[in-house]
């Protein structure tokens, strides 16, 4: 008896599911399309709301850990990249000439906009307060945001536009790229 009534449950189940089946396939491809969008537009949004708290909380943070800060943010290779940018010509352990550094990264960065002997984000050892002046979408390809970025420090009087790649790895965001002019 408990057997009957255990099969009659399987069989009314699969009944059921059976028409929702029929149900969803008759739905339009274009609300799918549409979800999709919407989706990538959302995931966009997250991406440059994680950057501009990212950024002013980045110039917030206490000066002593401005690069495990960075770390935080970035990813290994750009991490890896901008510290050597940075060290350029300079008196440290691990600095590369100029020359070192093209050759070492050009497969991966464009060189030419690595903000050599500047640090990250801006071209200023000095600042009052880092606000995110506009940060704009620019373009995006799947788990990678492109900006227009400029942050600007009104005690300077200083502004300084970027290019900022944003990429989303294992579930969360990390900055993959940051293209500085050189300060002039």
């Amino acid at each position: 008896m408990k057997r009957t009534i255990i099969a009659s449950l399987f069989l009314i189940i699969a009944c059921k599911e059976e028409k929702k089946e029929i149900k969803t396939d008759t739905k339009p491809q274009q609300t799918e399309e549409k979800v999709v969008l919407n989706n990538e537009s959302n995931e966009a949004e997250d991406a440059k709301k994680w950057l501009e708290k990212n950024i002013v909380d980045y110039f917030k943070a206490d000066i002593g850990s401005e690069e495990k800060n960075m770390q935080k943010i970035t990813t290994k290779d750009y991490f890896n990249y901008k510290t050597d940018a940075t060290n350029v010509d300079m008196d440290v352990d691990g600095s590369l000439t100029e020359k070192e550094f093209q050759d070492k990264w050009k497969s991966k960065f464009d060189t030419s906009k690595a903000g050599l002997g500047v640090g990250f984000l801006i071209a200023a050892q000095d600042w009052n307060k880092i606000e995110v002046g506009s940060c704009e979408l620019k373009s995006t390809s799947k788990d990678e945001y492109i900006f227009n970025v400029v942050l600007r420090d009104d005690g300077f009087k200083a502004q300084y536009p970027s290019v900022i790649k944003v990429v989303k790895e294992n579930g969360s965001f990390l900055i993959a790229d940051v293209l500085q002019d050189e300060p002039k």
